[in-house]
C-alpha cells in the first residue's frame, strides 16, 4: 500500500477542529465526571439503554447471524427485554451483578442488555478460564445470578458452593441439568420476534451508573475487576465512525452522512463478546450503526473466508493474529473477498508489515488499527487508511475526547518523541477495580489511569507502543500475567526456581515459554512441566516451551529475576515473519 499523491488534504489539527465543532456529529463538550473536567461526545449515547433503544429502532434488520439461526433487532430486544423483567422478578435489583459464562452465541447480547435494563452489572465471565478460575471471579464479583451455555456450567458446578451469593442459575444450550432453561423464558432465538412486545423496566440510570465488571489480569496474578460506567461503555461507539470522517477530509473527500438506504454493513465476529473489544468496539458499534454481526462458533481461517463471502461481510478483524491468518488464508486460497472493505485490529501488538499483507490480500480493504485496554473500554486511539499506512507502528492518535501523556517515573509530562509511561483520560476510563481500593489508588491517580505501557507520542497525537512496565505478555489478544503461572509451575514438587517470558511469535504476537531449575535429582522432563501446568491453567497460559536451567535463575542484589538476561533462552524460538 502507498499514499496517493498530494496526501494529506487537510492537516490533522483542522480535521480534527471541524469535526468536533458546536452542531457537528462528532461536536464534543466537556463535562465534570467524579470531579475531573471531561471532555465527551455531545451526540454519543448517554447510557447502554439509550443504545439499547438505538439498536432496537432498526427494527426488522437482521442483527444476529449464528449457524443457521438468525435474530432481528426486534427480536434481540424483546427478548432483552423479557429476560430483564425475570431478573427483577428473581429479586435482582440496581447495582446487583448478574454474571454471564458463555461463548459467542445469540443468547450473550440477550443476557447482558436484559442485565443491564433490570438494572444490574453485567459481568462477563472468560469463557475459555477453568472450573476454579470462574468460579474465583463468581464469587468475587458476589454475583446473584449466573446464566451459563452447557459447557461453562459443567465446568462451574462442582464449584458453586464456593459462591455464596450466587441464588439463581439459568442454563442454555445444556440438555439434563437441574437449572432452569433460557430458551423456556425467551424461546428459541428464531422465535424472538414473536415474544410479547412488554414495556421496558421503570429504572432510572444515570451515565455514571456501574454497568460492567469485566474482569482482567491483576498485579498479583488473580484476575481484577474492572467497574466501567455506562457512559464508558457507550462513548465507544463514536470511535469508527468518527475516524472515518476523518480519513475522508485528510484525503480531501467530504465525509460520508447516514444512509438509512444504504445495503446493511455486516461484521464477522471472531473475538469472545467477554472482552470489551467484542463487547463494546463490536456489539455496540452494531447495535448504534444498525450493523449485522456474524458469528463464528470457533475461530478456522477457511471456514471465515466462506462466512465472508456467504453474508456478503464488510467488516473483519479483532486481533492481529486474526488478521494475519485471514489474509494468509485468502491469499493461498486465491479469494479476494470483494465485500470486505474494512479489517480492523487491536488488542496486541501488530507488525509494522501487516498493512503490506492486508494490501497485497485484499485489494479493497482500508486497514485500520488502535489501541485501548479493559480499563478504557476498548478503543482509545485510532486510525486507519493513510494515516495507518504513514505511521504503521503506530497505533494512532487518542479520540478527541481522550487525553493522553507520556510521563516520566516522576510524574512530569515528556515532549513529543521522548519515551515513558502511557498515562491516560477521558469519558471511556473505567471508575475502578471491583472492591479494591489499593490497586484503584495505585492505577488511577489524579484523574490519570497509569497504563503500565511504555510508548512515545509525536506532535500530532501519534502514539507507538514501546513496551509493557507491567510484568504481562499478550498472546493473541489474551493476556497472561507471569506470576500467575510462574505459581503454577512453583506448585511441582520437582520446581525450585522459576520465570515465565515472551517468545515472539509472527502471528500471536507472542507466546508463554518458561525457563525452570530443578531439584537436585529430579527427572522432570519440560514436556512433564508443561502437562503439569496444563493441569492448572487455561490452555493459552500453559507455556509452549519449558527450559531447564542448571543452577540458580540468575538474579540481582534485591533478589530479583533478571529476566532480560535469560531471554536468550528462547532466541532460537522467534521464527520469521510471513512473507
Amino acid at each position: 500500500m502507498t499514499l496517493p499523491p498530494g496526501w494529506p488534504a487537510m492537516a490533522f489539527a483542522e480535521a480534527e477542529a471541524r469535526l468536533t465543532a458546536p452542531g457537528s456529529p462528532f461536536a464534543v463538550e466537556t463535562r465534570m465526571i467524579r470531579g475531573v473536567p471531561t471532555r465527551i461526545w455531545t451526540h454519543a449515547p448517554p447510557t447502554l439503554r439509550d443504545l439499547f433503544l438505538r439498536g432496537r429502532s432498526h427494527g426488522a434488520r437482521t442483527f444476529l447471524v449464528y449457524r443457521d439461526e438468525r435474530a432481528s433487532f426486534e427480536g434481540f430486544a424483546r427478548a432483552a427485554i423479557t429476560l430483564a423483567h425475570h431478573l427483577i422478578a428473581l429479586g435482582v435489583r440496581k447495582g446487583d451483578r448478574v454474571a454471564i459464562a458463555m461463548r459467542n452465541l445469540p443468547e450473550w447480547p440477550v443476557c447482558t442488555y436484559g442485565a443491564l435494563l433490570a438494572g444490574a452489572v453485567a459481568t462477563p465471565l472468560n469463557a475459555w478460564w477453568t472450573g476454579p478460575e470462574l468460579a474465583y471471579a463468581l464469587a468475587h464479583s458476589g454475583a446473584r445470578v449466573l446464566i451459563a451455555d452447557g459447557e461453562r456450567l459443567a465446568r462451574l458446578t462442582p464449584h458453586l458452593s464456593d459462591c455464596p451469593a450466587l441464588e439463581a442459575v439459568i442454563a442454555t444450550r445444556q440438555e439434563g441439568t437441574e437449572a432452569p432453561p433460557l430458551p423456556a423464558l425467551i424461546g428459541a432465538t428464531g422465535d424472538w420476534d414473536a415474544l410479547p412486545d412488554r414495556p421496558l423496566p421503570d429504572i432510572a440510570l444515570d451515565p455514571e451508573d456501574d454497568a460492567t465488571l469485566f474482569y482482567t489480569s491483576g498485579t498479583t496474578g488473580r484476575p481484577k475487576g474492572v467497574v466501567g460506567t455506562h457512559r464508558a461503555a457507550a462513548t465507544t461507539v463514536m470511535a469508527y465512525p468518527y475516524s472515518a470522517a476523518r480519513t475522508a477530509l485528510r484525503k480531501g473527500e467530504t465525509p460520508r452522512a447516514p444512509d438509512p438506504a444504504a445495503p446493511q454493513r455486516a461484521s464477522l465476529l471472531v473475538i469472545p463478546l467477554f472482552h470489551v473489544t467484542a463487547c463494546h468496539a463490536s456489539l455496540g458499534s452494531a447495535l448504534y450503526g444498525g450493523h449485522r454481526l456474524v458469528m463464528m462458533h470457533r475461530w478456522d481461517p477457511a471456514a471465515a473466508l466462506d462466512l465472508i463471502d456467504a453474508e456478503g461481510c464488510t467488516g473483519a478483524g479483532g486481533v492481529p493474529t486474526i488478521a494475519w491468518q485471514l489474509a494468509e488464508a485468502a491469499r493461498a486460497a486465491g479469494r479476494a473477498l470483494p465485500t470486505l472493505d474494512s479489517v480492523t485490529y487491536g488488542g496486541a501488538p501488530a507488525a509494522a508489515d501487516l498493512v503490506r499483507t492486508l494490501g497485497d490480500a485484499f485489494p479493497n480493504v482500508v486497514p485500520a488499527t488502535g489501541w485501548g485496554m479493559t480499563e478504557t473500554s476498548a478503543t482509545f486511539t485510532h486510525h486507519q487508511g493513510e494515516d495507518y499506512i504513514a505511521h504503521p507502528d503506530s497505533c494512532g492518535p487518542p479520540l478527541p475526547v481522550c487525553e493522553a501523556r507520556i510521563r516520566d517515573p516522576q510524574g512530569r509530562d515528556l515532549p513529543p518523541g521522548a519515551v515513558g509511561e502511557f498515562c491516560v483520560r477521558g469519558p471511556n476510563v473505567v471508575r475502578g477495580y471491583w472492591n479494591d481500593p489499593e490497586a484503584t489508588a495505585e492505577t488511577f491517580r489524579e484523574g490519570w489511569l497509569h497504563t503500565g505501557d511504555v510508548a512515545r507520542m509525536d506532535a500530532d497525537g501519534f502514539v507507538t507502543i514501546v513496551d509493557r512496565i507491567k510484568d504481562m505478555l499478550i498472546r493473541g489478544g489474551e493476556n497472561i500475567h507471569c506470576i500467575e503461572v510462574e505459581n503454577v509451575l512453583f506448585a511441582h514438587p520437582d520446581v525450585i526456581d522459576a520465570v515465565v517470558l515472551p517468545i515472539p511469535h509472527p502471528t500471536l504476537g507472542e507466546e508463554p515459554g518458561a525457563v525452570v531449575t530443578l531439584a537436585a535429582g529430579s527427572t522432570a522432563t519440560p514436556e512433564a512441566i508443561r502437562a503439569f501446568a496444563a493441569g492448572h491453567l487455561a490452555a493459552f497460559k500453559v507455556p509452549v516451551r519449558v527450559r531447564i536451567w542448571d543452577g540458580m535463575l540468575p538474579r540481582n542484589a534485591a533478589g530479583k529475576i533478571l529476566r532480560q538476561s535469560l531471554r536468550q533462552a528462547f532466541e532460537d524460538a522467534a521464527a520469521p515473519p510471513p512473507s
